[in-house]
């Protein structure tokens, strides 16, 4: 059974924090899906991921192309099947039953706007339904834990 994790970006805008978790999962051997359903969002991500440092390149795929198997990386609003790990920007959903069948999942939102209140739900469904999970926030440029339930919905 996976576990969620939640970062709340508080200072760093998710093209610079996305590549940055992107990297770890990779170095898991995970290949991961980033689920949105803003086409836009997706975009600016693929984007910023195109763009960033040529030593720190992220091999990556927008959804709907002819190599979407192959990608290890996949940008899109489709099904988990095939990912070891998902991350969802622009208040995309993670159900309990993808979570339970994921090495990880990611809910990654912005504290000032509505994806907060977005991020609460998801947490409340997420462990009353017996997943673990992990609340991160950043702190002077720093990634700090604020909460963990483990996978019986404990402290």
């Amino acid at each position: 059974m996976g576990a969620v994790f939640f970062y709340e970006l508080q200072g760093a805008p998710l093209e610079t924090t996305l590549p940055m978790l992107l990297d770890k999962a990779r170095g898991q051997g995970w290949r991961v899906l980033v689920r949105g359903s803003d086409p836009a969002l997706l975009a600016r991500l693929d984007d910023a991921l195109w763009h960033g440092p040529v030593d720190a390149f992220l091999p990556h795929g927008m959804a709907g192309g002819p190599h979407d198997a192959d990608q290890p990386i996949l940008l899109g609003d489709v099904p988990a099947d095939g990912f070891a790990c998902v991350m969802a920007v622009g208040g995309a959903a993670v159900t309990a039953e993808e979570a339970s069948l994921l090495a990880r999942a990611c809910i990654l939102f912005d504290s000032a706007d509505s994806a907060k209140a977005q991020a609460r739900v998801q947490w409340k469904s997420l462990t009353d339904a017996g997943i673990a999970a992990q609340y991160w926030a950043q702190e002077d440029g720093r990634w700090v834990k604020k909460a963990e339930r483990d996978a019986r919905g404990g402290a």
